[in-house]
């Protein structure tokens, strides 16, 4: 359960409702604006899918702007979620274990081509699996918590060295390097390795090394106590039957796997962190948000403790988490300074991915969207050239070049049949060649055309061009 949430994950994945949002002409982004679509995006999630409760962070510009709690963090007694309260973030807690691994690579304590063999004996190919290996799933070790429900076993005490005599001293299950499987032992090999190098507990180190420093004063490690009455409450459901207080893991099954529970605030200063480049040195923070490869040079997915990725050409790093009672969600666009953070406490529960899926969503196409003025010009080229003539100061050389007065006369020929424009919208903008992107649906009585437009910083067109969109 303490795992990359493949459920919630599928509303990470799944078609972006992007284009959605730009094609509703999202508004630039304002307080106002933030709260009023946040807000609707939560409350339609929990309403729909039954979580109780779910907190959301927003950073953009990399500060935090918005954070906001919904629904009832407890039932009984009716208790509403506030932003004070604590949810427990499941496998988020992965990249502060990497986090620490890399500050002791940084002291020369080790490196991640050290085998694990090198600090645990005994474990299966120690001598052969790297601690790169470990931190991206790469090992080949199986996973001692897969399932989505509390089995037996895991309402009693364990400690990580029966861990590993269960999962990480048995037959691998691939050889190492040659395939990408989630795996919660490996972070518990990478647990103790950081406890053997720094002579100190996990948490301990993590609270000294990177919670202390960036204030994240409500971070706690649920593997030692179960979180209080003045923290959220766990639920499950059977099916669609009513939800019901979550058991808690016994002491060591979560630890350096997911162990962690927080406010979202907190986490997001984690997240602001990341894009700032604080804590770690700048080939740390390198290492931990590159793509591991393949022994074939196929990619991952994965770098260490973290997901990579781009989407609709924004680099991302994301993570989702699942323990007893809570799903939670966080994905930063380092190069965006942009963060979202969602926590829920209802176990297999999509509502954080939805809520995370559509906050970003909605966050990236405001922050990006064009002001006005960009639009009003291309609206004008379009009804100048449906009348036969174009103003070339609103042209670059190039597209000058192109507009001969033949180029005129036929987009003319092309567009004055058409009538009056019904509907004139952005449906996507990026940048390119030193150059805004953007791309138009315009509709007709009769037709619908696209538009491809390349716009200079300096407001000049480069290039307009005109295509069938039936």
């Amino acid at each position: 359960m303490i795992r990359w949430l493949a459920l919630a994950l599928v509303a990470c994945t799944a078609p972006s409702p992007l284009d959605a949002v730009q094609r509703d002409a999202a508004p630039p982004l304002d307080p106002k604006d933030l709260a009023a679509n946040v807000d609707k995006i939560a409350k339609t999630a929990l309403d729909e899918l039954g979580a109780p409760s779910a907190v959301v962070a927003v950073v953009v510009d990399g500060k935090l702007v918005y954070v906001h709690a919904y629904g009832k963090a407890r039932l009984e007694p009716p208790t509403p979620a506030t932003v004070q309260m604590r949810y427990s973030i499941g496998s988020i807690s992965k990249q502060f274990t990497a986090a620490a691994i890399l500050l002791l690579v940084e002291e020369g304590k080790l490196s991640l081509d050290d085998t694990v063999g090198k600090f645990i004996p005994g474990l299966t190919s120690g001598d052969a699996i790297t601690l790169r290996q470990v931190l991206s799933h790469t090992s080949g070790y199986p996973d001692y918590a897969p399932q989505d429900y509390m089995i037996p076993a895991w309402t009693q005490p364990i400690d990580a060295s029966a861990i590993l005599d269960g999962w990480a001293r048995k037959p691998l299950e691939f050889d190492p390097g040659t395939k990408w499987q989630y795996s919660n032992t490996n972070f518990v090999i990478a647990g103790l390795v950081v406890e053997k190098v720094a002579g100190v507990p996990l948490f301990d180190f993590l609270t000294e090394r990177v919670f202390g420093k960036l204030g994240m004063t409500s971070v706690t490690n649920t593997d030692r106590a179960k979180l209080t009455e003045a923290d959220a409450q766990g639920y499950f459901r059977r099916a669609f039957a009513p939800v019901h207080p979550a058991p808690h893991e016994g002491p060591g099954w979560m630890y350096a796997a997911g162990e962690l529970a927080m406010t979202a605030e907190d986490l997001a200063k984690w997240d602001i962190a990341v894009m700032r480049g604080e804590i770690l040195s700048p080939a740390s923070y390198r290492a931990l948000e590159t793509e591991v490869l393949l022994a074939n040079g196929a990619p991952t997915g994965y770098a260490l403790g973290i997901g990579v990725g781009l989407r609709n050409g924004h680099r991302e790093l994301r993570h989702s988490g699942e323990v007893s009672g809570f799903v939670a969600q966080n994905t930063v666009l380092p190069d965006d300074h942009l963060a979202v953070v969602v926590l829920t406490n209802q176990d297999a529960c999509p509502a954080a991915g939805a809520i995370l899926g559509k906050v970003r969503d909605y966050v990236v196409a405001a922050a990006n969207a064009p002001s006005a003025s960009a639009d009003r010009t291309v609206r004008a080229v379009l009804d100048q050239l449906a009348a036969g003539k174009l103003d070339p100061s609103s042209l670059t050389a190039n597209a000058a070049a192109y507009f001969t007065p033949e180029s005129i006369a036929e987009y003319a020929q092309t567009l004055a049949p058409l009538g009056a424009v019904e509907t004139f919208e952005q449906t996507w903008s990026g940048k390119r060649g030193g150059m805004n992107s953007r791309a138009y649906r315009v509709k007709y009585a009769s037709k619908t055309i696209s538009i491809s437009v390349y716009e200079t910083f300096e407001g000049k067109l480069e290039q307009f061009l005109i295509a069938n969109d039936d």
